[in-house]
């Protein structure tokens, strides 16, 4: 079985919100993936989308495959680096913002 893998790492997003973008491409087909995150209105499925066209891309452009024949096998959200941050309080405090990244791994393969 044929399998094409793109990975996108250091995104600005943090992981938790990425993966509700990433649970709803789990399983589909390619078109399927596409259209889905071409609606969904959460920016992890803007950024998702970049990185499930690169698979895709590898996919056609490396092992010969099929975009009609491609389905997705695993997505993957880990999570990166935090860019730590902070917030000016009261009587001279400091309250922690955390900038969490994300790392994207999509896998197509041939159904």
């Amino acid at each position: 079985m044929n399998r094409a893998k793109a990975i996108t790492k250091y995104v600005r997003i943090s992981p938790r919100k990425a993966r509700l973008a990433a649970g709803l491409i789990r399983g589909l087909t390619v078109s399927e993936a596409s259209i889905q995150l071409d609606y969904s209105q959460l920016k992890g499925g803007r950024l998702l989308k970049k990185t499930l066209d690169s698979a895709v891309a590898n996919g056609e452009n490396e092992k010969d495959m099929r975009r009609e024949d491609m389905r997705v096998i695993e997505v993957r959200i880990d999570e990166g680096p935090t860019l730590k941050r902070a917030k000016p309080r009261n009587r001279g405090g400091r309250h922690p913002i955390m900038k969490r990244t994300s790392h994207f791994t999509v896998v197509v393969g041939e159904a």
